[in-house]
């Protein structure tokens, strides 16, 4: 019994490592009706996608930068300056 205690303890631990290393890379969504909408966060302030060589979340490096996008009300987007619900090649880092 001891040898099948030990097992499942193993495999819990292992399991529970898998599963907080993925959660952390997912962007939980806002309890509001949202879009994504690129080019308007400020530097570093985006929720995910900021390009090649970022992880997500926070990585963007220039404001209003095209290629990283934040969460905003549904709809009004389009009513940002700078606003796009695609990414664009606006203020991408070189």
């Amino acid at each position: 019994m001891k040898k099948t205690t030990t097992s499942l303890l193993i495999t819990s631990a292992i399991a529970s490592g898998l599963f907080m290393a993925t959660a952390q890379d997912a962007v939980a969504g806002p309890k509001f009706k949202a879009e994504k909408c690129y080019g308007v966060s400020k530097a570093g302030k985006n929720d995910c996608a900021a390009g090649p060589g970022t992880s997500c979340a926070g990585t963007s490096t220039k404001d209003g930068q095209g290629n990283a996008w934040m969460f905003v009300p549904k709809g009004s987007c389009d009513r940002l300056v700078g606003g796009s619900t695609e990414p664009t090649d606006v203020n991408i880092p070189s």
